[in-house]
């Protein structure tokens, strides 16, 4: 397992919209689904994960509910909106240039 890495700015939101792009989850859902997506390099703590669910939600690109999670406890369930999915496709495509560009002045010699 490759050893956690600290996120960058901005990428937690992406991840966070990225992780709910086919199914709707809760907060333990969605970190654990950061994790998968990203090979274990990101672990999101609850410390920083709230946090941009709410702000998120403001921003109007998260929608919540609450429902009961796998271990029969009431948990509070994540879905993206309409703006959340526009938003999500523009920050991917900001963030394939970002790497693009970096991955070329790396290999720069």
């Amino acid at each position: 397992m490759p050893p956690t890495t600290n996120l960058l700015q901005g990428t937690l939101d992406l991840l966070i919209l990225r992780s709910l792009l086919s199914a709707e989850l809760h907060g333990l859902g969605i970190s654990r689904r950061i994790e998968q997506m990203t090979g274990g390099t990101f672990q999101v703590k609850p410390g920083s994960l709230f946090p941009a669910l709410h702000r998120m939600e403001e921003a109007g690109w998260l929608k919540s509910s609450w429902g009961e999670s796998e271990s029969k406890r009431r948990a509070r369930y994540y879905q993206m909106t309409a703006s959340g999915r526009r938003h999500l496709q523009a920050e991917t495509e900001e963030w394939q240039r970002i790497s693009l560009a970096m991955a070329q002045a790396l290999a720069t010699s």
